[in-house]
C-alpha cells in the first residue's frame, strides 16, 4: 500500500477552508438575491398598487429581499453623500456657513414632500415601468438615512483631537493623507453608530416611502412597507404581526452580517493607547478576515487607497490662485455670492406666495407649527432625560452593548402605524385627546438618535479618562458632571439635532392615525402637511414644508448651533 506524503504547509494555505466556503455561499446568495429583486424593474407600472398587492404570507421572504435591497442601495447612496458632503462643510469655513444651514433644511423638509415633488419626475425616466418607482423609493429612504449620518461625521471632523491633526502634517501627510489615516479612523465608530439609526430610520419610513400615495399617483411596491400599508387599510392585524417578524428577521441579518462586523471591526480606532477589557466580537468578521475569497475580492480596492495615498490631484492652478487671493477678498465674493442667491430665493418665495397663497393660510400654517413644535421639544426633553444615562451605561460595557444593539435597532425600525390600531383604539375607547395622545407616536422612533449618538460616545471615552475618574474618586453626581457628560456631550448633540429634525419629520406620519376607515388627527403642521399631500394640493404642501424649515433652522440657530460651539471648544477629548 502506497503512503501519500503529508500536505504541506503550502499547499494547506491554497486549499479553501471553511472559512471560504461559508464566505463563498453567503456572495453568491447575495448575488441571486439581488438578481432575484431586480429581474422586475421593466415589469408595468400598472401591476404594483395597493389593490393588486396580496398578504399572502408567503410572499412576505420576497417582499423583505426587495425592501432589504433598497435599504441596502440607499445606504450606499447616503454614505456617498455623508462623507463629501460633511468633510467640505467642515474643512471649509465658507462653505460650512452655506452647507450646514442647507443640511438643517434638508432633514426638515418631511419625507412626503419630498416625494410630492420628485416622484412625477422619477416615473418619467422611465415611462410606465417599475423602475421609475423603484427609484423614488430608494431616493425616500435616502433622504430618512443621509441627513443624520451628514451631520455625525461632520461632528466628528469638527472634534478631531490637536495632536493628531498636529502628527499628520509632522509626518508629511498630504490632505487626503491625513483624511484616510486620521480624521476618517476617528469619525468611524460615531458614523456606524449612526448608520445603523439610519437604517432604522429608513425602517421606520417604509410605508410611506413603498406605498406611494400623492395626489391621484397611488403605487404599492412590492416589499414590507407596503405589505403593512395594506394590512391596515383592511384591518388584517395577523398579516401586521406576520410583517413584524419579517422584519424583524431582516434585522437581525443586516445586524449580523453588517453592522456587528463593522462595530468589531471599528474597535481598533478607539483613542485609548490599552486594549479594550472586552472588545467587540463578531463571526462575520472573522469570517471576512479568514476567507482567501473576501481578499481576492478586496485586494483591488485597498491597492487603490494605498496608491490614492501618493496621489496628487491636479488643480489647474486654482489652488495656488486661492492661496495668494486675500481672504478678506474671497470672503466678500463669497458672501456677495450667497447674498444674491439669497435675494433670488427670496424673491421666487415671494411671488409664489402672492400668486397661490393668502395670510390666512400662513398665519395657519405658523400657528399649527407652534403647536408641533411645543411637542417636539417636550419629548426631545423627556427622550434625553432617558436614555442618556442609559446609553452612558450601555457604551460603557461593550459586551452588554452587542446584546442591546439589535434590540435597540428593531425598536428604532418600528415603522409608527404598526401601532395606529392600538393608538386609535385606546384613544377611541378612553375618550382621550389625540393632540396630547398621539404625540408619543412622533418620538418613537426618533429617541434612538439619541440613545446610539451616546452609546457611540461613551464606547470610545478612552479608558485612561475612565481611570483618572476613579482615581480620583468622582463618583455620583460629581462622576456625570466631571466626567461622562463632558466626554458624550459633542456626540449627545448630534443625536438631539437628528432626533429633533427627525421627529419634525416624523409628525406627518403621528399627527395623522388611520385603522381601516377611521382616522384620527391632531392639530399640527404634520397633518397640515400630510392632508395637503393626500389630496395633491402642491401649494399648501410647500407652504407647510417651507414653515417647519423655517422652525428647525430657527431652533437650530437658537439652541443648538450654539451649543455646537461650546461643543468644539471645550468639550473636545484633547
Amino acid at each position: 500500500m502506497k503512503i501519500l506524503p503529508p500536505v504541506s504547509i503550502e499547499a494547506r494555505r491554497l486549499l479553501p477552508s471553511g472559512w471560504d466556503l461559508l464566505a463563498a455561499m453567503l456572495v453568491l446568495g447575495f448575488i441571486i438575491l439581488f438578481a432575484e429583486a431586480s429581474k422586475n424593474l421593466m415589469g408595468p407600472l400598472s401591476g404594483i398598487s395597493g389593490q393588486t398587492l396580496s398578504l399572502d404570507p408567503r410572499l412576505l421572504p420576497g417582499y423583505a429581499v426587495r425592501t432589504a435591497m433598497r435599504m441596502l442601495l440607499a445606504m450606499g447612496v447616503s454614505l456617498l453623500f455623508a462623507l463629501p458632503y460633511a468633510t467640505w462643510a467642515a474643512k471649509s469655513r465658507r462653505a460650512g456657513t452655506l452647507l450646514v444651514p442647507l443640511l438643517d433644511i434638508l432633514q426638515s423638509v418631511p419625507i412626503l414632500s419630498f416625494l410630492s415633488v420628485t416622484v412625477v419626475w422619477f416615473l418619467a425616466l422611465s415611462p410606465g415601468r417599475e423602475f421609475g418607482a423603484e427609484l423614488a423609493c430608494i431616493f425616500a429612504i435616502f433622504t430618512s438615512q443621509a441627513w443624520n449620518m451628514a451631520f455625525s461625521f461632520y461632528q466628528s471632523l469638527r472634534t478631531v483631537p490637536e495632536e493628531l491633526e498636529e502628527a499628520g502634517r509632522m509626518l508629511g501627510l498630504s490632505a487626503w493623507s491625513r483624511f484616510w489615516r486620521i480624521e476618517a479612523p476617528f469619525g468611524t465608530p460615531p458614523l456606524i453608530w449612526n448608520m445603523m439609526v439610519s437604517m432604522s430610520g429608513g425602517w421606520f419610513f417604509v410605508t410611506v416611502s413603498e406605498a406611494i400615495s400623492v395626489g391621484h399617483t397611488n403605487i404599492a411596491l412590492p416589499g414590507i412597507g407596503s405589505y403593512i400599508a395594506v394590512a391596515i387599510a383592511q384591518k388584517n392585524m395577523t398579516a401586521i404581526v406576520y410583517a413584524i417578524i419579517a422584519m424583524l428577521v431582516v434585522i437581525i441579518v443586516y445586524d449580523q452580517l453588517m453592522f456587528r462586523p463593522l462595530l468589531a471591526w471599528a474597535d481598533r480606532f478607539r483613542m485609548d493607547e490599552t486594549a479594550g477589557d472586552d472588545a467587540p466580537e463578531s463571526w462575520a468578521l472573522t469570517m471576512y478576515r479568514r476567507s482567501k475569497l473576501m481578499d481576492l475580492i478586496t485586494t483591488p480596492f485597498d491597492w487603490l487607497m494605498k496608491w490614492s495615498y501618493r496621489w496628487q490631484a491636479p488643480s489647474f492652478g486654482i489652488r495656488g490662485a486661492v492661496r495668494e487671493m486675500d481672504s478678506r477678498v474671497a470672503d466678500v465674493i463669497w458672501y456677495a455670492i450667497l447674498a444674491a442667491l439669497s435675494l433670488y430665493g427670496g424673491w421666487r418665495i415671494w411671488s409664489f406666495a402672492q400668486a397661490y397663497l393668502t395670510w390666512g393660510e400662513f398665519g395657519e400654517a405658523v400657528g399649527l407649527g407652534f403647536l408641533t413644535m411645543i411637542r417636539i421639544m417636550v419629548l426631545i426633553l423627556l427622550a434625553s432625560l432617558i436614555w442618556t444615562p442609559i446609553g452612558v451605561y450601555i457604551g460603557l460595557r461593550p459586551k452588554l452593548s452587542q446584546v442591546v444593539q439589535p434590540i435597540a435597532q428593531f425598536l428604532a425600525a418600528f415603522p409608527a402605524n404598526i401601532l395606529f390600531p392600538f393608538a386609535v383604539s385606546l384613544i377611541i375607547y378612553f375618550q382621550l385627546d389625540p393632540d396630547i395622545w398621539l404625540s408619543p407616536l412622533m418620538v418613537l422612533g426618533t429617541q434612538w438618535y439619541i440613545l446610539f449618538n451616546v452609546i457611540a460616545g461613551a464606547s470610545v471615552m478612552p479608558k485612561e479618562l475612565r481611570d483618572a475618574g476613579d482615581n480620583m474618586g468622582l463618583k455620583g453626581v460629581l462622576w456625570w458632571k466631571r466626567l461622562a457628560l463632558p466626554a458624550i456631550f459633542p456626540y449627545y448633540l448630534t443625536g438631539a439635532i437628528a432626533a429633533t429634525g427627525g421627529t419634525w419629520n416624523a409628525s406627518i406620519v403621528a399627527e395623522v392615525a388611520n385603522w381601516g376607515s377611521t382616522t384620527l388627527r391632531a392639530h399640527g403642521l404634520g397633518a397640515y402637511i400630510a392632508g395637503a399631500v393626500a389630496v395633491g394640493d402642491f401649494r399648501r404642501v410647500v407652504l407647510g414644508t417651507a414653515v417647519m424649515a423655517f422652525f428647525v433652522v430657527v431652533l437650530n440657530r437658537i439652541i443648538w448651533q450654539p451649543l455646537y460651539w461650546l461643543a468644539e471648544r471645550k468639550y473636545r477629548l484633547m
